[in-house]
């Protein structure tokens, strides 16, 4: 294993010199947050796929092609698809917003009411995401360094946490490129035809596995529609994928580029299903889905392949968890405490204290460090939170529950209907999310009712509420319009890297 450890060590040390160069690159509250809006579509492509593949549809989607077969890809494909949805109708017009968070859209929109009640669920849904990918870290470094649980969360999530702080969403972007290369040469180009070859080729994977292993829907009809419920809805307004957005220099990058990356994640949901369903073939009978990755990959593979692949592993891993750092330290400093801190001025009287300037006041070096120390300050809760978690699934379902249920309505709908006014937004945000919480408390988390009546609840209040009160302010809504608006195109370049 010394040539594996070579490999994963050389990443590791790769990753934080990403984080230390993208420091010197992090000038400004927007280099900080969202690159400074200038990715291109290579860059942005990349990017937008390695944070959308974290370790759930690495480990996990092979741990359901193991299980289901084929139709093991769809929890991934599903995220492919929403994905697609996203960049194809939404991107263009989101990119032109110009803001950072999800509840600074529905402010736009909506006139201010219901972003702190939004911020609060998107803040809890990113840091679930957050804790959830970090625990993925104990299955890695388990395989690789023999760690127990405990020292492979704090070591993954002390890397992450420390280029994440260093350079905010430059050294994200710059990881995660490199991460993406990783992922595409170590789970397409090596492990996906290895497997395939190991098990036999494809032929003998029919001949020694259940007819249901290759059926399109073995997984069950009523589980797919659940998936799409779930992941694609929940790629159209995760703040994690948004802030993505945020980042491409142009609508066109934004639609082209999430474009491109959303086929590939159709791509890469075959693959790990088709790996998982030669695990199947080599490993009949192992304790867990979960293991088949590790187990392919440790049994499987030459030394040096099996490093990269493992470092591949890896990679998903800390794209999906640097993202939802930095969504969730946003959202924590943008969208609460920002607020916070304004409202306590208010009903002192006084805009804020003058020795403590509001974030509108405040200069790019405070604003960037402010964001920086709510990256630092989330990153230690996440870890210590995911050092105490057991129940992954039940964590991240509720969260994904809890965000759709609530979210999906009020921005969907101030997206496509005029109509909607803040008051039927309020309402769609607290009945959809208490309606989720109240059935999977009666039915438990795991159940797929509550998704189902949280979303009909929470579009039967906005609508409702929305008929029934004052629409949108008009000049409320021209604001919107004239944000939403195609701007034309600089005479000059900004200067800087240009994320191509």
């Amino acid at each position: 294993m010394a040539v594996d450890y070579a490999v994963i060590v050389l990443y590791l040390a790769g990753m934080l010199a990403m984080g230390w160069w993208g420091m010197r690159r992090a000038t400004s509250k927007s280099d900080f947050l969202v690159a400074g809006r200038r990715l291109g579509p290579v860059m942005y492509s990349g990017t937008m796929a390695a944070i959308v593949l974290g370790g759930a549809s690495t480990i996990g989607g092979v741990g359901l092609g193991y299980q289901y077969g084929l139709s093991g890809a769809w929890m991934v494909f599903t995220i492919g698809l929403g994905l697609l949805g996203l960049s194809v109708f939404f991107s263009a017009r989101i990119a032109r917003l110009k803001v950072y968070t999800v509840s600074e859209m529905l402010d736009l929109r909506y006139g201010g009411a219901a972003g702190i009640i939004s911020g609060v669920v998107m803040w809890a849904y990113t840091l679930m995401l957050a804790v959830t990918s970090t625990i993925a870290y104990a299955t890695i470094f388990d395989v690789l360094f023999g760690l127990d649980r405990t020292p492979a969360i704090i070591l993954g999530g002390a890397i992450v946490v420390a280029y994440s702080t260093l350079g905010g969403m430059w050294s994200i972007t710059l990881t995660d490129m490199v991460q993406f290369v990783v992922k595409t040469i170590g789970v397409l180009l090596l492990l996906l035809p290895l497997a395939i070859v190991k098990a036999g080729g494809f032929a003998q994977l029919e001949a020694r596995l259940p007819d249901d292993y290759f059926a399109p829907l073995g997984i069950g009809g009523q589980t797919v529609f659940t998936y799409v419920l779930i992941y694609s809805f929940g790629m159209l307004i995760g703040q994690d994928i948004w802030q993505r957005v945020f980042t491409a220099r142009s609508d066109k990058v934004a639609r082209l580029g999430g474009t491109v990356a959303g086929t590939y994640c159709l791509v890469y949901a075959v693959a790990g299903a088709a790996i998982g369903t030669a695990a199947k073939v080599l490993y009949p009978h192992l304790g867990s889905p979960d293991d088949a990755f590790a187990t392919i990959v440790k049994d499987a593979l030459p030394v040096g392949v099996r490093g990269l692949v493992l470092a591949a592993a890896l990679s998903a891993v800390m794209s999906t968890s640097s993202g939802a750092l930095i969504a969730c330290a946003t959202v924590a400093n943008n969208d609460i405490w920002a607020r916070i801190r304004r409202g306590t001025g208010r009903r002192q009287g006084r805009p804020e204290a003058p020795d403590r300037p509001s974030p509108e006041a405040a200069g790019p070096h405070d604003e960037v460090r402010g964001n920086r120390l709510f990256i630092l300050l989330m990153g230690v809760a996440v870890i210590v939170i995911a050092s105490a978690l057991n129940n992954v699934v039940e964590a991240l379902t509720l969260a994904y529950n809890v965000l759709v249920g609530g979210l999906l309505v009020p921005i969907l709908g101030g997206l496509l209907w005029k109509r909607g006014n803040a008051a039927g937004a309020l309402a769609a945000v607290v009945v959809g999310g208490l309606t989720v919480v109240g059935l999977m408390v009666a039915l438990g988390v795991l159940a797929n009712e509550p998704i189902y009546y949280g979303l009909l609840a929470s579009l039967v209040a906005y609508v409702a509420v929305g008929l029934a009160t004052r629409p949108t302010d008009a000049a409320v809504l021209a604001a919107w319009r004239e944000r939403l608006s195609p701007q034309p195109a600089a005479v000059t370049a900004t200067p800087g890297p240009s994320g191509d």
